[in-house]
């Protein structure tokens, strides 16, 4: 191993090797992934919601509870939130 500067080139290529095959697999995955939201789309399915959906998927249940009041809370404070269905709502339902 051929050393420049106390770093090892034989080492130090394989590194970037790897990362640069890694971000190849990237890019793939990518091109991939885009053409399956291009799929959903073209089915009329809404992209937005579908990130939001598997960025929801992604949290924790409690982390999502608590994002789920926060909304609810900030939502009523600034009159948009969803009113408890009245008492004939209820019987009609």
């Amino acid at each position: 191993m051929s050393q420049v500067g106390g770093v090892s080139s034989a080492q130090l290529k394989s590194f970037i090797e790897r990362i640069e095959r890694l971000e190849e697999e990237k890019a793939a995955v990518a091109e991939q992934i885009r053409e399956v939201f291009g799929e959903a789309k073209g089915m009329g399915f809404d992209i937005k919601i579908i990130r939001q959906v598997i960025k929801i998927r992604k949290m924790e249940t409690q982390e999502r509870l608590e994002q789920e009041e926060l909304l609810d809370l900030y939502l009523s404070a600034l009159g948009m939130g969803a009113t408890p269905p009245s008492e004939a709502e209820l019987a009609a339902a």
